[in-house]
């Protein structure tokens, strides 16, 4: 064995003693010596760990065995098939924000390259990646080799965005590139199909699901550890359908009995009855929610509101109420953002449940779009709340539901 191999060998065993859960990850991929001329530090394609051994000869011992984790952590929290529409460099800086304070949190030591802040702290890669405002100067310090760049890659450029070209473009060809004779090592790894995507997926949970069993078996899976891998493993509802759910269960619908009139005769058959629900949506208008998303969350309710026979009343709130407020929408009605709403003070939601109290009608149901930073209530004002946050803050009652 060479040193790099030697090294790579004593970091993976340091990990299966120390951190059980993340060493047996790291032991289901294959460590693969890349050729230099694309790979500059270290990568996956969720098949295998590729690295360059000039770029792990510089790393110490604790730092190799960090971004072996970071690399297998990519695997098991399948970044590969997450990505959906969103824009190839953007979405891996947001995986990597979201995996390096994870490890740096269970005692492992990052390379001087490694991303880490602490604004996203214990936050998903799909919360992070709409806090990516300016990434101009930021930079993976591995490549995430499963992909290739979509076509919203392409549009951002033909629009004159600034965007850093990354150390290497691993998805610009589906062929591997060829080896270097000069330099060895294997070549780039072509992106994953759609069927591969999905079958890694499931062999990656299955693999972290029996990674965490025997990390709790030794005694030395952390409790934060533990917590956070239980919350991965639970079946994830988007938040659209969530509050579809929501809205449809506050709907109503009924079936009644009574008794017909005598031209339609004797028999008593049940017949569907549905009742309007009043609903109510407030916008956080504190500066924390921007236009844009606003527009997109009045998108989603409208496309909602028609099933469930909805009659909105939308209000906009920083820590007083808008004073062009409130706009009434009948559920025939589109339902959009009013040009009026402003905003920008402090957050205060104590506003909007003072005005329900003067209300003579009560909502079936209230929705309120914010990063839940502000002061609430202190009881439940009893009907039910939904609380659409967008960030990791927590709400005191009703039911928080995350937006990604």
């Amino acid at each position: 064995m060479s040193d790099i191999e030697k090294k790579l060998s004593a970091a993976g065993s340091a990990l299966i003693l120390d951190k059980p859960f993340l060493g047996a990850l790291v032991l289901r991929m294959p460590l693969v010596a890349a050729d230099p001329g694309w790979c500059k530090t270290t990568g996956t394609d969720a098949r295998a760990i590729y690295y360059n051994p000039e770029y792990i000869q510089r790393l110490s011992l604790a730092q190799t065995q960090f971004v072996l984790a970071h690399e297998a952590l990519h695997c098991a929290l399948s970044h590969f098939v997450r990505r959906q529409h969103r824009i190839k460099h953007r979405w891996d800086l947001a995986c990597d924000l979201a995996i390096n304070p994870i490890l740096v949190k269970d005692g492992l030591v990052p390379p001087e390259d490694a991303l880490t802040i602490d604004l996203y702290d214990n936050m998903t890669a799909e919360e992070i990646y709409p806090m990516l405002d300016d990434v101009e100067n930021m930079q993976t310090h591995d490549q995430h080799l499963y992909d290739e760049e979509t076509d919203a890659d392409t549009d951002q450029q033909s629009r004159g965005q600034s965007r850093p070209q990354p150390q290497s473009d691993p998805g610009q060809n589906a062929k591997p590139r060829e080896t270097d004779p000069d330099q060895g090592g294997a070549p780039q790894p072509r992106p994953l199909s759609e069927q591969e995507k999905e079958q890694l997926a499931l062999q990656w949970k299955q693999r972290m699901a029996g990674a965490a069993q025997q990390a709790l078996q030794a005694g030395k899976l952390s409790g934060q550890m533990a917590r956070w891998i239980d919350t991965l493993l639970q079946p994830q509802l988007p938040w659209r359908m969530l509050l579809a759910r929501y809205m449809t269960a506050a709907a109503r619908e009924d079936y009644n009995y009574t008794r017909p009139s005598r031209r339609e005769g004797a028999a008593i058959l049940p017949s569907l009855r549905s009742n309007q629900i009043d609903m109510l949506v407030v916008l956080d208008t504190s500066g924390s929610i921007s236009r844009t998303e606003m527009e997109e969350f009045v998108a989603e309710v409208d496309a909602i509101k028609a099933q469930a026979r909805a009659r909105i009343t939308l209000h906009a709130c920083d820590n007083r109420l808008a004073e062009a407020g409130p706009w009434v929408f009948e559920y025939w009605d589109e339902f959009k953002l009013p040009d009026e709403i402003s905003g920008g003070g402090g957050t205060s939601f104590k506003p909007v449940f003072d005005w329900v109290q003067r209300q003579a009608m009560r909502p079936d149901l209230l929705v309120y779009f914010t990063d839940a930073c502000g002061v609430f209530p202190e009881s439940d004002p009893g009907f039910p709340v939904i609380w659409l946050v967008k960030g990791k803050a927590g709400v005191k009652w009703g039911q928080r539901i995350q937006l990604n």
